[in-house]
């Protein structure tokens, strides 16, 4: 297994997590195989361009890492699953955030829901937040996210939200767009309305994944 001084890992930082991760997956992937996306989620978490220097970013990239890894070991066949849908947007930080948490929320454990954005921002929109929480839905661990290929690849479904993100075409995803508004910098008032022309979205895509 690399050290924390190999070229492998960007901060000595992640060396526990690396530890932890390498050891949950034994059996299905190897050390390399685990270390590279840990190093890979720090690094662009870390780009300035996505996102503000953040404080917990060590913690960020050993929470994105999981779901890469498990969405490779869908890809590869390791693991059966429910439906997994893949919402996308530029920043990750209100349209795609907001229908991942209806789907969930309203889904429960019969979809996998995961979202992304092309450019995440630092942190999601506070209305966002207020508009999910008046809902009985707390996205208190919930932040941008990075779009990756083993997400993507993994995904059943990749829904985009209006906004003209270049996301990658995979064999194998259904490619859905839903033009909704962009609630960046709107009244609250505004943000509740895009909130329930999304949920009746959510509605229609449900009749769809019913067995």
């Amino acid at each position: 297994m690399p050290t924390p001084s190999s070229p492998l890992l960007p901060d000595e930082r992640l060396a526990a997590g690396a530890a932890g991760l390498a050891t949950r997956y034994t059996g299905r992937f190897a050390p390399e195989t685990v270390l590279g996306p840990l190093a890979d989620s720090y690094t662009q978490l870390a780009e300035p361009e996505h996102a503000r220097i953040r404080t917990h970013l060590v913690v960020l990239a050993e929470r994105l890492t999981p779901e890469r890894l498990d969405a490779l070991a869908h890809t590869h066949g390791l693991t059966n699953g429910p439906t997994r849908v893949l919402f996308v947007c530029s920043q990750n930080a209100g349209r795609s955030q907001m229908a991942a948490a209806l789907l969930a929320h309203r889904a429960g454990e019969h979809v996998v829901v995961s979202s992304a954005g092309t450019h995440p921002a630092a942190d999601i929109e506070p209305h966002i937040l207020q508009a999910l929480t008046e809902e009985g839905m707390e996205l208190a661990d919930a932040y941008p996210k990075p779009l990756t290929e083993e997400v993507v690849q993994a995904a059943d479904i990749v829904i985009t939200m209006g906004c003209g993100d270049a996301c990658p075409v995979v064999p194998g995803p259904r490619y859905l767009d839903w033009p909704v508004a962009d609630p960046d910098g709107a009244p609250i008032a505004v943000v509740r309305g895009i909130r329930d022309a999304i949920d009746a979205r959510i509605t229609e895509l449900l009749t769809q994944l019913a067995p």
